[in-house]
């Protein structure tokens, strides 16, 4: 029988709307002070609310996991995921409830976490080590292959405040990963770093898992849960709704958390979402020559259109689109390339309008999500939407011919191809050769 690594047992979190969490920096401390001072001043001027209101975050979770067992945590935002792996981490005390975990425990939850600016990437090394709880010895015996993971070589004695977050993601990635604790905790890592970059972490986590380590893992991405994680959970309003095998909590899920929202539309820009560089006006998904009413088959060409405030006189922005199949699989990055008008070119304060075409027999049936990134000076996101739209591509009526299943993969393109007879049988010379 497989032994317990850990067990949670009625975990519980509850916060009041509005107050921080319990571990607090200086900085959150001397804030701490000066609300309370305000407050003070302000109920000698009036009545204060004797009405609190609290939320669970996390609520009656419990389960167990074997050692060398992948757990695979998905769910939408703010369904108690990070809640659930900072208990487990230590980092805040549950409300109610226990977990125990045997063993070495090692967490990445925010990529970065302990490294400190000033200090060279050799000198964060030590340091990050050091409060994961590798010994010396260790961390000088693996400094050469966590800077070679990381890819950082040429930038090991240089300050980390002058990394990008690529590097500055690979490097917290690699010390985290070369820790080797007996429970790897990870939170939406893969999020990060470049598509090479990603292979390799998951790489990594596959090494771990199969060499006898337990692994927690949450993800948005369905596709790396199913391949890592031999069971998964879903959390949905801080509670568990299902516990099993990755492929049947992810059909699932999938099938209630995506629905259609193809057309949204906000007047406002005083309360419009974006930032103080842009704001957003409008966002739909439609066939090409009709209305987000109208459905969208696999053979329909459709147009993904956003409508957004420039702010800032003199921006140079462009938009970058990620579409998302209902499993998670980016399917394809579409950014401006062959717009020629606006590209290049400073704007000035005003509404503007941005269409991407899409063409026919490109996408497979299913739900896809879009996600939004603004993107100023060509390399900074200033204003980032996932899930911003999901629409559903449907099959067509008619059958292919010889051909009655499901096409599997994340595109079904419709591509020329070409069938010619050579030579007749009694042409042909057969035998062994």
């Amino acid at each position: 029988m497989t032994d317990v690594a850990l067990r949670a047992v009625e975990l519980g979190k509850k916060y009041r709307i509005g107050e921080r969490q319990t571990y607090q920096t200086i900085r959150d401390v001397i804030a701490a002070a000066a609300r309370t001072r305000l407050r003070r001043l302000s109920t000698r001027s009036g009545p204060r609310s004797s009405t609190e209101e609290w939320i669970w975050a996390l609520d009656d979770v419990s389960f167990e996991l074997g050692e060398g067992e992948a757990l695979g945590i998905i769910g939408r935002n703010g369904a108690g995921k990070t809640t659930l792996l900072k208990i487990l981490s230590r980092i805040t005390e549950p409300t109610k409830g226990h977990a125990d975990i045997t063993g070495r425990v090692g967490a990445l939850l925010e990529v970065g976490t302990g490294f400190h600016p000033e200090l060279t990437g050799r000198e964060n090394i030590a340091l990050n080590g050091a409060i994961l709880g590798m010994p010396r010895a260790e961390i000088e015996r693996k400094f050469d292959d966590i800077v070679t993971f990381a890819g950082v070589e040429r930038f090991i004695e240089t300050p980390v405040k002058r990394y990008s977050t690529g590097m500055h993601a690979r490097l917290a990635f690699a010390v985290a990963a070369h820790f080797e604790p007996d429970v790897l905790i990870v939170d939406e890592v893969l999020a990060v770093g470049d598509a090479a970059f990603q292979k390799r972490c998951m790489g990594k986590m596959t090494d771990a898992a199969r060499s006898g380590r337990t692994v927690l893992f949450v993800s948005h991405n369905m596709a790396a849960i199913e391949s890592l994680c031999s069971r998964a959970i879903w959390l949905e309003g801080g509670r568990c709704v299902a516990d099993g095998g990755p492929s049947e909590v992810i059909s699932r899920y999938l099938s209630t958390s995506l629905s259609v929202q193809n057309d949204h539309l906000w007047p406002d820009p005083d309360v419009a979402p974006g930032s103080e560089q842009v704001r957003m006006r409008r966002a739909r998904v439609r066939p090409e020559r009709g209305s987000p009413d109208d459905p969208i088959f696999v053979t329909t060409p459709f147009v993904i259109e956003f409508e957004y405030w420039n702010m800032r006189a003199g921006a140079h922005l462009n938009l970058s689109l990620h579409v998302f199949n209902e499993q998670g699989v980016l399917v394809f990055n579409a950014r401006p390339a062959e717009e020629t008008v606006w590209r290049g070119r400073p704007f000035p304060c005003g509404l503007f309008r941005d269409r991407c075409h899409v063409p026919g027999n490109l996408l497979n049936v299913g739900m896809h999500a879009i996600e939004l990134l603004v993107v100023a000076e060509s390399r900074h996101v200033i204003h980032r939407m996932e899930d911003v739209l999901a629409f559903e591509v449907r099959d067509v009526d008619e059958v292919e011919e010889g051909w009655y299943d499901a096409w599997v993969g994340a595109v079904r393109p419709r591509l020329a191809w070409e069938t010619e007879q050579v030579a007749a049988l009694d042409q042909v010379a057969l035998g062994d050769g």
